[in-house]
């Protein structure tokens, strides 16, 4: 028995279909799509000027947003969230905070191959803490307000002085406790 024309086994599939389901065809898609999220990547980052620009201003609304009440860093995170969409409005921060701000904190903005960052630093954090990203020309904040430094004071008076606030250990006996000893061990008098 002999069938003339058995199409079970053709493969009617043109070169395209072929390659897109071979394993090697996968690879090389998921590599080009890869390159071109890449290329687009590098000529979309932020530049330095963009994200201190954009940065200034998130940090300008975390400033007015915690002028009246400390929030948390939940607050915080949802505020940067908000922070991406809208701009600061700076009449409403006061004046002292906005001095002590420009006074004691810097902020620096690096682009790097893919991506920018900016960092803010300070007393509290010399070596520089981020507070923002920058990818696909989208400026993202992840300023906290405990990471800016506005409160700022003398520690000591002088050289050699004291400490302004002195640390009081109070000094209350608590009595003995029999059971408590230095060593739990017990020695076994036969051994």
């Amino acid at each position: 028995m002999y069938q003339a024309e058995n199409t079970n086994f053709k493969t009617n599939q043109s070169f395209t279909q072929e390659f897109t389901r071979s394993c090697l065809g996968r690879i090389i898609i998921a590599g080009v799509i890869l390159l071109v999220a890449l290329i687009v990547a590098y000529f979309t980052a932020p530049k330095e000027a963009d994200m201190n620009l954009e940065m200034t201003d998130n940090i300008m609304q975390c400033l007015e947003a915690n002028s009246e009440t400390k929030g948390d860093v939940v607050d915080d995170v949802v505020h940067d969230l908000a922070f991406i969409f809208t701009t600061a409005d700076t009449t409403m921060i006061p004046q002292d905070m906005l001095k002590t701000y420009y006074a004691h904190n810097r902020l620096e903005s690096y682009r790097h191959t893919f991506f920018s960052t900016t960092y803010i630093h300070n007393n509290m954090h010399p070596e520089g803490i981020r507070v923002g990203i920058g990818f696909f020309g989208l400026i993202i904040p992840t300023v906290l307000f405990e990471d800016i430094l506005l409160d700022v004071g003398p520690v000591h008076k002088g050289y050699e002085q004291k400490l302004n606030q002195q640390v009081i250990i109070p000094d209350d006996d608590l009595g003995e406790n029999p059971n408590i000893t230095e060593f739990h061990y017990k020695r076994d008098p036969d051994n």
